[in-house]
């Protein structure tokens, strides 16, 4: 079982087999990086570039607590979308970007000022791109270092450039000898292993290869043929580096000694990122006429061949599979020896046909269409980190070849992948470039695939393009007979509902999802409108129908297997818990449901749950048990750049700084979790659907949501999370009578225009407790009704702050008094009573009097001030 490296890990890739030499390069570049916050290392393929890279990297992992990360830049094409380097770079950094900002802001924030030494691999083809990222984020992560590797500099400033030598030549015999040993334990060095080295120039693609033959030929053999080999290129291409030509003459020496069958599975593996045996077996075999030279020659045994001879290497053991991959000069090599046979066409064509299959019946499993395990779920999660370049492989070859309706096909059926990780910025814009072209697609591909774009953005908590795409899905999904995809379509439209306080339009289209998804292979659906319609509950206060429906939705994800499903009832059932005053059954809720997201790598989803484990703990007065959990909860958060969930941790931390004493810094963090819970709200621009032309004509695209300007929405002002507001302000009202209304203000202010970074520092860092003030008590858990309007958030007073009049009326209702009798007891106006018991809710995040009566109770003293 996988889990996500946490903030402050590595995920360089293993070094296979013995490091030989460069004891000086190693201590040279260990030097530079520390003083230097650039360094490059150039130089031609094949020199080893990124085995030294892997290899200083490695040995300043501890020189670096917030991360040493690894990003393979080998594979990215250098004519693909803008953004490109950052997507690369945001995904291994484990950082879930924000389709509407920046890639560059999304990892600045997340890197924040932790020192991170980020390794960039294979620029040479993305150099502007590399540089301008690097250049961005230098400016903002002061703590932040970069080694790349590169045939060109970057060319930008503060760059150091190490150019990586050849092997001395001590050290080229010395990796001869060690890889021929690894193959021929008995090998017996002579005056020919130096007549080698010196020949291939020190390079170690080359002098790897050169040893794989010592199973047939002798070291004088091995240097005969190389000496003949490098004369008969030198007159060939002059305009190449000269250690280029004599790594070609290596690898085209190497080629011309396998066998006619080993030659034609060598280019046919070059469409591979990595590949398993049955992979091959799928894509690589003759089918004549289109495709013919393997001569009835078994796979494996060609495999076993190339793996001997040093042209396929073991990459590791995924899933219970083990996978092979080619070196990246050898894959280019073969690729062109496939591109000269004619076969590139068809080769690359099965292979995205290959990734399409596995990916439709992988989707069917994930979700319960087909049985499995729990563990055969999670195993599908290690695959697909192994095989993202190929999936990212097969994506490109259908746009470059305009056949949309694939690539649509298997954006849907990894969208599951895709939110889990919580790696949606590439993936939605991907999916948004199919759903163009395949506008005029079948209605059983279409209509899936607005489905599934709809998920996306229930992902991405952006729930205009959810209603968007769910109500684009209906039409085309029923028109198909996809009930599987009708209900999914149905269930997100619900949850729209549900955010926006539309209950009655939500309870419908939940209904009609059940009535859709009452056959089998549909228990999944049936399962998690379950948990919508307790959630749906929960914003209604309605605790006990709550509990029933999302113990009924855990025991229908835990009977079809589906952990990850089952862990989200769990921290439902946790909260309503919490809500009813049943502490310890919170606290076992959600730590029930850490073990299956932590398998699948889940980070927000896990996040959330620490963060109910630390409210929880809070409640309980365990503000040491509290602290570990929101602290691992917050730097989850960060780590995966979602900036709504980092700031409800900073508002979890403010009630922890209350409790600990520190009211000032209660205060500060309470501000500034508002002040980022409202920029990301307010980050939300219109739906791609309404800015994207082809969206709006054309087949399936009936509805209100169709046309016009999106210049107003429920969902994109800045709102307060449903019960939020009383909680704010059960949290500051006592921290106003210590300090006085003035000197909250100002800290208030303060917390507003402190930084992500700041805050989320000054959380981590612990209390700065005032002796002379007593803890404030903790707010209240009090159950989430439906969410306010609300305008933006101000600067300098705080949003739930109720004026003195709202103050008054607060308690009257609090006195049982209608509007009529608080309009006598005032001298006002029912219609002025009216509107200021509106603001009441709005503020506090209430829906009925009841809940306003009982918070008064607890926050507005008799015969405080008004």
């Amino acid at each position: 079982m996988t889990t996500q490296n946490p903030p402050g890990g590595s995920n360089l890739p293993a070094e296979t087999d013995v490091f030989v030499g460069r004891g000086r390069d190693v201590a040279d570049l260990c030097g530079l990086v520390a003083s230097e916050r650039v360094v490059t290392l150039c130089g031609p393929g094949g020199i080893g570039k990124t085995r030294l890279a892997v290899r200083v990297a490695r040995s300043l992992v501890g020189a670096h607590p917030g991360g040493v990360r690894f990003v393979d830049l080998a594979d990215a094409p250098a004519d693909g979308p803008p953004g490109t380097v950052g997507r690369r770079v945001a995904a291994a950094l484990e950082i879930a970007e924000d389709d509407d900002r920046a890639a560059a802001g999304v990892i600045a924030e997340a890197v924040g000022g932790r020192d991170v030494l980020l390794v960039l691999d294979n620029c040479e083809h993305l150099v502007e791109d590399c540089a301008e990222l690097a250049g961005v984020l230098l400016s903002r992560c002061a703590g932040l270092r970069v080694l790349a590797t590169s045939r060109e500099p970057l060319r930008m400033a503060a760059e150091t450039v190490f150019r990586v030598p050849p092997l001395e030549p001590g050290e080229a015999a010395q990796l001869f000898i060690a890889r021929a040993r690894a193959v021929r334990p008995d090998f017996a060095v002579t005056d020919a292993v130096g007549e080698v080295s010196r020949a291939l120039d020190g390079v170690p693609l080359a002098l790897e290869l050169a040893a794989a033959r010592v199973r047939v030929l002798s070291a004088e053999q091995i240097a005969a043929r190389l000496t003949d080999r490098f004369r008969l290129l030198s007159a060939g291409d002059r305009t190449a580096p000269p250690r280029q030509r004599t790594l070609r003459a290596a690898i085209d020496w190497s080629y011309e000694l396998l066998g006619d069958a080993e030659r034609v599975m060598l280019r046919r593996l070059s469409v591979f990122a990595g590949w398993t045996l049955a992979q091959v077996e799928q894509v690589c075999c003759d089918d004549p006429p289109a495709l013919t030279g393997l001569d009835g020659n078994d796979p494996l045994d060609l495999l076993t061949a190339l793996s001997d001879k040093s042209l396929a290497v073991v990459a590791g053991e995924v899933a219970g599979e083990t996978r092979f991959r080619l070196l990246d000069s050898i894959r280019q090599y073969a690729a062109e020896h496939l591109s000269a046979a004619g076969e590139d066409a068809e080769v690359r064509t099965r292979h995205r046909d290959a990734v399409l299959e596995a990916a439709e019946r992988h989707a069917e499993i994930a979700l319960a269409e087909i049985p499995a395990t729990w563990e055969e779920r999670v195993a599908l999660f290690q695959r697909y980190d192994a095989e993202m370049q190929n999936v990212r492989a097969a994506l490109a070859w259908s746009l470059d070849r305009g056949e949309f309706e694939e690539g649509l096909r298997i954006c849907t059926a990894l969208r599951t992948y895709w939110i889990t990780r919580g790696r949606l910025g590439e993936w939605i814009e991907m999916t948004d470039r199919f759903l163009v072209g395949a506008l005029g697609a079948p209605a059983f591909v279409y209509g899936p695939g607005c489905a599934g774009r709809a998920q996306l953005a229930i992902g991405a908590r952006d729930l205009d393009n959810a209603r968007v795409w769910a109500e684009r899905a209906l039409e085309p999904c029923r028109k198909a007979g996809d009930d599987f995809m009708t209900a999914v379509a149905l269930t997100t439209l619900a949850e729209t509902d549900v955010a926006a306080g539309r209950f009655a339009e939500a309870v419908a289209r939940l209904d009609e999802a059940d009535a859709v998804a009452a056959a089998e292979r549909q228990e999944w659906n049936r399962a998690y409108a379950r948990l919508v319609r307790g959630r749906l509950r929960v914003r209604q206060g309605r605790l006990r129908d709550a509990r029933d429906l999302l113990e009924q939705g855990l025991a229908g994800m835990r009977e079809i297997g589906q952990e990850w499903g089952a862990a989200h009832a769990l921290s439902g059932l946790g909260r309503v818990a919490a809500l009813r005053g049943d502490l310890a059954a919170a606290d076992a809720c959600y730590r029930a449901a850490l073990p299956p997201l932590a398998e699948v790598g889940a980070r927000p989803e896990r996040a959330r749950a620490l963060a109910g484990l630390g409210r929880v703990a809070l409640a309980r007065g365990d503000a040491a048990a509290a602290r570990g959990a929101l602290t691992e909860s917050l730097e989850l958060s960060r780590s995966t750049g979602i900036r709504a969930d980092v700031a409800r941790s900073l508002l979890a931390f403010a009630e922890l700084a209350a409790r600990e004493g520190d009211d000032r810094g209660a205060v500060v963090l309470a501000g500034a979790g508002t002040a980022l819970r409202d920029a990301a709200a307010a980050s939300a621009g219109p739906p791609a659907a309404a800015r994207t032309s082809p969206y709006t004509a054309g087949p399936y695209t009936t509805g209100p949501h169709t046309a016009g300007p999106y210049t107003t929405s429920p969902y994109t002002a800045p709102r307060t999370r449903a019960g939020g507001g009383a909680r704010l302000e059960g949290l500051l009202e006592p921290i106003r009578r210590r300090l006085g209304e003035p000197q909250v203000a100002r800290l208030w202010g303060q917390g507003r225009v402190t930084t992500q970074d700041e805050a989320v520092a000054r959380a981590l860092a612990g209390p700065c407790a005032e002796p002379e003030a007593e803890p404030a008590p903790v707010p209240p858990l009090v159950p989430a009704p439906s969410p306010p309007g609300g305008g933006v958030v101000g600067a300098a007073t705080p949003a739930s702050t109720l004026t003195a009049r709202e103050r008054e009326i607060a308690r009257l209702v609090e006195r049982g008094l209608s509007n009529r009798g608080i309009a006598e007891e005032l001298v006002i106006s029912p219609a002025t009573v009216a509107r200021h018991v509106t603001n009441i809710l709005g503020k506090l995040g209430f829906s009925s009097r009841s809940q306003v009566a009982a918070w008064a109770v607890d926050h507005i003293p008799e015969g405080s001030p008004e």
